[in-house]
């Protein structure tokens, strides 16, 4: 009786714990001001957003600025804590975006994820695809990466010199429309 009251306890506390990091990654840090937020996403180089209903991470940055998410991966790859099965950790002002070490690729509600060597492909395979990538593209990701995968991963291309705390709309309240990029004159 008593090693069953210590199962029932434990898995409370996995429970507890499992919900308390889903809380944390809806909110930002107590006392983290608009202006704090804003220098996060800028130091990440892309604002990130997971949109549950049509199953997909859309990464919004300049080229440059999403540039930075290869550079993540390789070091997320180059890391040894992140060898282990399971093992994960959150970017961004909120942690929304987490890459996470699993056997199999794929993207889900959760988490972008896949072995050290699928993450480092899928970093490569990035850094591929915007290389000719011009502002107002949209580039999605899924077959190449995980073809089975419930969702996808948008990079949504913008201007250079694009704000990516702007895209935080909701949080922070500034717009932000996708627009083609305009056309240079002679």
């Amino acid at each position: 009786m008593l090693q069953l009251t210590l199962v029932a306890i434990v898995l409370a506390g996995a429970v507890y714990m499992y919900w308390r990091s889903k809380q944390s990654q809806e909110q930002p840090p107590i006392g983290m001001t608009d202006e704090q937020i804003k220098q996060h996403w800028r130091k990440l180089g892309f604002f990130c957003e997971l949109d549950v209903e049509k199953k997909r991470w859309t990464l919004t940055g300049s080229r440059a600025g999403l540039l930075y998410f290869p550079d993540l991966l390789l070091g997320y790859v180059a890391d040894p804590q992140n060898a282990s099965d399971r093992e994960h950790q959150r970017y961004g002002p909120y942690g929304s975006l987490e890459v996470m070490t699993w056997p199999d690729a794929g993207f889900d509600g959760n988490a972008i994820r896949g072995s050290l060597t699928g993450l480092a492909r899928l970093a490569e395979l990035i850094e591929g695809k915007l290389t000719t990538a011009e502002p107002g593209s949209r580039i999605v990701i899924r077959e190449e990466f995980a073809a089975n995968s419930p969702y996808s991963l948008v990079l949504d291309v913008r201007a250079d010199g694009f704000d990516p705390a702007s895209a935080d709309r909701e949080r922070l309240g500034a717009p932000a429309e996708s627009k083609p990029a305009a056309d240079k004159k002679p």
